[in-house]
Formats: C-alpha cells, structure tokens, sequence
C-alpha cells in the first residue's frame, strides 16, 4: 500500500493573536505562514535559520488582535550599501 503524505495546512496569522503568531514561529525555528488572502512569507527565530550570507530583518504581520505584530524575523540579502559605506 503506498504511502500518501498529506498536506500541511500553512497557519495563517490573522487567524491568530500576537502571542499564538510568536509563539508557534518561536517553537518550530523557521516558518511559512499566511498573512491574509493568497499571501504569505517564511519567517524565522533568528538569524541560525537564515542562509550564512542573509541578515535578518524584523517581520510585522497581520493578527487577530495586532495589525503590527512584530512575530520575529525575515531573511534578507543585503544590498550592496548595506553598511553605508559604498557612498
């Protein structure tokens, strides 16, 4: 009998409070959740769960009872006057 894997469904953050958003992403490291409608993101812990290259930047979403929450991180590739010193 083949194994069948089923799909995740991916949380949603306006589905969630601040506190639900953070602490699921704070328990699992690294994650894809929805930001409302057909949107969504991976966000992360910190910087350990980021390619050696990226920095991370601070990720505010959409929650049940913030439309700011600040739920942790994105991974981002720096610019080239990331340091602001390319002038």
């Amino acid at each position: 009998m083949p194994i069948v894997a089923s799909s995740q469904e991916r949380p949603s953050t306006p589905d969630m409070t601040c506190r639900q958003a953070k602490s699921v992403l704070s328990s699992r490291g690294a994650l894809v959740m929805g930001t409302g409608g057909f949107t969504y993101d991976r966000f992360v812990r910190d910087r350990s769960f980021c390619d050696p290259t990226q920095v991370t930047s601070n990720a505010f979403v959409p929650t049940r009872d913030d439309p700011e929450c600040l739920v942790g991180y994105r991974c981002i590739d720096p610019g080239r006057d990331w340091f602001g010193d390319d002038e």
